[in-house]
């Protein structure tokens, strides 16, 4: 690669797959950052408030923080539980996820020292989901497509899983506020003490949000009265060394995926299937990433205006599949909406057709939690 020449992006989307022209302008912006050699945007690509969600960049010698954002760590998790699909009654099911929004009442110093984390802050919000598409979902296997790989990681057809969706919490923001009030948007050189310092605090974020996912899944197993175990983690906003063309990198995910860790859950909307995925083995052309979800249509500021004449905020605790959203913030149950979002099949035969995955399984969603806290009206 060419440290002095800017790359061309390169979009993963069939020409008839929409992605919107603010999406592919920051994305362009991006590819002509500081060292930067390559971007990728993946079939869920959309804007974020600078940079573009749904993408990869590898850049030489410099860390971009502002890529990474503000929720370090943010991923999602995936638990077997002991409820069985052939009794679940997403309603009743519901009704038993209280008190999750307040701090958890167990020994958080302990269980972060425990995980080897030193204490920092924002401990209070550990165990806790968060705002904006942050939730926990009860899914059950719809369909299996490969039954060998499906049985490998422990998941069975006849009970249910849990996705938790979540990141660093306050955590990532202080760290990246930090750096902002220092040096701006401006990148850091890997090699310069502010670099190392980003990176070990980027570090100790990305093992925070894993034991935040691990803590959630933990207290709503104890509120349905059930056990499980985590079968997937994976993190889709990070920042680590990579080899790309031969070249030591720095690959940086936004709303991306990992290609090169395993099977991966791509969610749809809370009203949508998710696909449980393997990734192409030789996915260096793109980062080594893939979607990490069906990707925004459109903006939150103009959710609401655009649905509220359709769907009373009671329609939208009840989704076309049957399942149940709990979600006692009114302006976020608009802005979640199902039609907010892209169609995640379109997403998922992108990446099919580009190559890049096979289904291993469809998962189907039963109840998604995201809080219970007063309606705003």
């Amino acid at each position: 690669m060419n440290p002095d020449t800017t790359p061309a992006p390169r979009i993963i989307a069939a020409p008839g797959s929409w992605i919107e022209g603010a999406a592919v302008q920051q994305l362009e912006a991006v590819a002509a950052l500081p060292g930067m050699q390559r971007a990728v945007g993946m079939p869920d690509l959309h804007p974020g408030k600078v940079t573009p969600i749904g993408a990869a960049f590898a850049s030489v010698g410099l860390i971009h923080p502002a890529l990474v954002g503000n929720d370090i760590g943010c991923g999602m998790g995936l638990w077997t539980t002991e409820l069985k699909r052939a009794k679940a009654k997403p309603a009743a099911l519901a009704g038993r996820l209280h008190g999750l929004d307040g701090p958890w009442d167990g020994d958080t110093a302990a269980r972060l020292a425990a995980a080897g984390l030193a204490p920092t802050a924002c401990d209070a919000a550990l165990g806790t989901i968060g705002g904006g598409n942050h939730s926990a979902e009860l899914q059950a296997i719809e369909a299996i497509h490969d039954a060998p790989a499906v049985a490998a990681l422990g998941l069975e057809a006849e009970r249910l899983l849990l996705l938790v969706h979540s990141g660093s919490r306050g955590l990532g923001e202080h760290i990246l506020r930090a750096h902002v009030e220092r040096h701006g948007h401006a990148p850091l050189a890997a090699d310069s003490d502010d670099g190392r310092a980003y990176l070990e605090q980027h570090e100790h974020a990305r093992r925070w949000a894993i034991e935040n996912r691990a803590l959630i899944a933990a207290r709503i197993s104890d509120c349905l009265r059930t056990t499980g175990e985590r079968r997937l983690d994976v993190c889709h906003n990070s920042v680590s060394a990579a080899l790309v063309d031969g070249c030591a990198c720095w690959l940086h995910r936004k709303g991306a995926a990992p290609a090169d860790a395993g099977p991966v859950v791509v969610p749809g909307s809370r009203g949508s299937f998710s696909y449980l995925v393997q990734p192409a083995p030789d996915s260096e052309a793109t980062l080594y990433s893939i979607a990490h979800g069906a990707g925004r249509r459109w903006k939150r500021s103009d959710t609401r205006a655009r649905l509220q004449r359709r769907f009373t905020a009671d329609d939208l605790t009840r989704t076309a599949l049957g399942s149940e959203v709990v979600c006692e913030d009114r302006e976020l149950l608009y802005e979640e909406a199902p039609p907010a979002y892209k169609d995640i099949d379109t997403v998922i035969r992108d990446l099919v057709d580009a190559g890049l995955a096979r289904v291993l399984a469809v998962l189907r969603p039963l109840v998604t939690y995201k809080l219970r806290a007063r309606v705003r009206a």
